[in-house]
């Protein structure tokens, strides 16, 4: 059973659900531009929202564009909190090294997803209890079957 919640929006194209159970909406473009090779663009969605308390959005690549294309999003996800009311702009980022890419007002360029919010309540401690992963940080669970790595740098 799929929940759903309102979500109140002014919109120059209402994000869509491509199919039944998608998590994400699509969000179209407003504007069209080409995005060199290498480079980065933002771009306007005509999108504006206000989420219910206790709710975020999160903006997240479309899956296709990246395959395809190289075409992701710089500061995936971008949070969009409850109290934000501006308009959702995209920051699309062409990782393709020699083809620039195309985008035309109208075409899908990132998916919006909406999820409840659970707040921390940080607790400081002179001390974190154990756990079996430790302060093993990136690679540490290996890049092959069986194979066990051990990084001591920055921990994720």
């Amino acid at each position: 059973m799929t929940e759903s919640i309102e979500v109140l929006l002014r919109a120059a194209a209402e994000p869509t659900y491509a199919h039944p159970g998608d998590a994400g909406a699509d969000l179209t473009s407003t504007e069209s531009v080409t995005i060199p090779a290498g480079e980065r663009v933002t771009l306007g969605t005509g999108v504006s929202i206000a989420l219910p308390d206790g709710f975020v959005a999160f903006v997240v690549p479309r899956s296709g564009l990246a395959a395809k294309h190289g075409i992701t999003i710089v500061n995936s996800p971008g949070t969009v909190d409850a109290g934000y009311r501006g308009e959702i702009r995209v920051t699309l980022l062409n990782t393709d090294a020699r083809e620039p890419y195309t985008v035309q007002a109208g075409d899908r360029i990132a998916q919006l997803i909406v999820m409840p919010v659970v707040r921390a309540r940080f607790i400081p401690v002179d001390v974190l209890p154990g756990s079996d992963r430790g302060q093993r940080g990136f690679g540490s669970t290996g890049y092959g079957s069986g194979e066990s790595t051990t990084h001591t740098g920055d921990s994720a």
